[in-house]
Formats: structure tokens, C-alpha cells, sequence
């Protein structure tokens, strides 16, 4: 469905925001995933693990823990460069745009992934969705012309008090209309980590 064409609003159908609700729900699931059944980490940013790997060698900590860390972090840059890189040979192949190989190559992990066994070391797991977040990261960036992250929600918060704001000081129903927008992604966001819960409670 994310074929190289535009609608009547002008905008490719990859930057609908529709589609922008389905990246972030899903990224609420691989969230919410890491943290219940992968180590009990956030895969999807990185500045938690920037913390953690300055706590880990504050406290001497075993060096595996803070080559665990860089490992991740090295996964999501080499997930920014791959996304950067890959586009330009990729872009037109076939029927479909990059955004479309990427979000097919992202539902081909996270189906294998389904299969690996808990006893595989948690950071192989975490190490693979650090990569693809980071691609999906840098590949969807503009919902409608609106910026946008899809995988974490700080910005969003963020968005939703400007929007806000604008309201009461300037009466600018556009701009409040962006922070609904904004609020759609986080409550999607919460509605996969939620969905994720419930069902790695029956499986």
C-alpha cells in the first residue's frame, strides 16, 4: 500500500498519517517486548543507554555490560547509515518505494523474531530491533508535512503543549490540530505496548 504515488492531498501515500499511527503502534509493541520479555530495556531511543553506560563504568561494572551497551549503540548507528545509503539504489526498485522495502524488511525481523527462544542472549534480539528502529527512524520523518518521530514520544509530548498553547494565546486551531495529531501518535504508541502485554501473557 506504499506504492510511489500521490493522493489529491499531494502527499505520498508513506507520509500519510495513518501510516505514521501504525509505525508508532508498532513500535509500542517492539517497546514494550524488549522490556517484558528482552532484558527489561528501551530499545527504541538511545539516551538511556548513554545513561546506563556512564553509571555501568561509574560503578565498575563488568566490562560486558558496557559492551552490551555499545553494541546497541553501534546498531543504531550503522541502522542511521544503512538508511541513509540504501535509498538511493533502492529508491525506485520495482513497484516500490524505499519506505515500503524497509517496513517489508521490518516485519521480516520481527516475524523471526517471533521464533527465537528465550534462551537466545537477550542483546542478539535487542541489538537486531535497535537496528530496524533506527532505519524507521530515519526513513519516516514528515506525517502530511508535519515532523514526526515514530519511535519514541518525547517530541510528541512536546508537540501537544505547543499545540495547546497556541490555542489559548492565539486562538490557532491549525496548530492545535498538529497537537492532536501529535497526541494520536503517543496514544497509539501506549495502545501496542498495551496490546504487547497482554499478549505475552497468554504466550
Amino acid at each position: 500500500t506504499l506504492k510511489l504515488r500521490h493522493d489529491s492531498s499531494g502527499y505520498l501515500t508513506c507520509e500519510h498519517v495513518s501510516v505514521f499511527y501504525l509505525l508508532m503502534l508498532n513500535s509500542g509493541i517492539m517497546g514494550a517486548y524488549t522490556y517484558v520479555v528482552r532484558g527489561g530495556v528501551f530499545f527504541n531511543a538511545q539516551t538511556a543507554n548513554f545513561l546506563m553506560l556512564g553509571i555501568s563504568l561509574w560503578r565498575g561494572q563488568r566490562l560486558s555490560t558496557a559492551f552490551s551497551i555499545l553494541f546497541q549503540l553501534s546498531a543504531y548507528v550503522l541502522g542511521a547509515i544503512a538508511s541513509e545509503i540504501l535509498p538511493t539504489p533502492i529508491k525506485h526498485y520495482g513497484l516500490f518505494r524505499w519506505d515500503t522495502w524497509l517496513v517489508g524488511f521490518e516485519a521480516l525481523i520481527l516475524f523471526i523474531i517471533g521464533f527465537i527462544p528465550t534462551t537466545v542472549p537477550d542483546p542478539v534480539v535487542q541489538v537486531a530491533l535497535t537496528f530496524i528502529a533506527s532505519m524507521q527512524y530515519n526513513t519516516f520523518r514528515q506525517a502530511e508535512g508535519i515532523p514526526m518521530a515514530t519511535t519514541f514520544c518525547t517530541n510528541h509530548i512536546r508537540q501537544v503543549g505547543i499545540g495547546v498553547a497556541k490555542l489559548f494565546r492565539k486562538h490557532d486551531q491549525k496548530g492545535f490540530h498538529r497537537g492532536m495529531e501529535h497526541l494520536g501518535m503517543i496514544v497509539c504508541f501506549c495502545v501496542g505496548a498495551f496490546l504487547l502485554s497482554v499478549f505475552c501473557k497468554f504466550m
